[in-house]
């Protein structure tokens, strides 16, 4: 598999001196909201997978509030694996598995991970393609336990229209880098996960315009 870099307009992360953990102050900032989200939904106990892990700063916050979960971080940049494996060794906490190199946009690795009862991804899909976010939702599908659920947050065209001149202008930053990329719409992403089998229970408005679907494996 190839080494694929994140997108230019990935969540900015800066090196923190003296070690090798890197810090994005958007995850710093939308952390703890995912996370009294996630605590909503998460089973019981049970595997969990974290797609596009970034600097490893959810994973850390999300193993610490929902211990009975096994997270597996994952991630495309051997920089930010690094980093995840630094804020891991930096608490005290054994339901956190070493962080692994997965690309959740490219087919077949649904057939190499799982089955999970859960599976996160956060702030990703406007940074990838409209076939990229359709083959990580397939994959995400395939890889869910009946009855297991997915956790998608970020933000999102709401029935085909940017709700904010923030999301507007944030839109079109990101297609000018890469101009089949950009926000995706809810009720197409809403429109495909269905098709995969996986049934919408809840839209959560989560802070800063975000939107946090949550959907169940039938």
């Amino acid at each position: 598999m190839t080494h694929r870099v994140p997108p230019l307009n990935a969540s900015i992360a800066n090196k923190t001196e003296g070690s090798k953990k890197l810090f994005a102050p958007s995850a710093e900032r939308n952390a703890h909201a995912i996370c009294a989200a996630m605590k909503t939904i998460a089973p019981e106990q049970g595997n969990a997978l974290e797609l596009a892990s970034g600097t490893g700063q959810h994973i850390v916050t999300l193993a610490k509030a929902i211990p009975n979960i096994q997270w597996q971080p994952t991630e495309v940049d051997h920089d930010r694996i690094a980093s995840i494996q630094a804020y891991i060794d930096g608490i005290d906490c054994n339901n956190i598995n070493k962080p692994i190199f997965l690309d959740a946009t490219q087919s077949g690795w649904s057939s190499t991970l799982g089955p999970m009862n859960l599976v996160s991804l956060s702030n990703l899909l406007h940074l990838i393609n409209e076939k990229e976010a359709e083959t990580l939702i397939v994959e995400t599908a395939a890889t869910l336990l009946p009855g297991g659920r997915f956790f998608l947050y970020g933000p999102f065209k709401r029935s085909g229209e940017l709700i904010s001149q923030g999301d507007h202008d944030f839109d079109t930053s990101i297609r000018a880098s890469a101009t089949d990329t950009g926000y995706k719409d809810d009720q197409l992403v809403i429109s495909q996960a269905t098709n995969c089998g996986l049934a919408l229970e809840q839209a959560i408005e989560m802070p800063a315009n975000n939107l946090a679907l949550v959907f169940g494996k039938v």
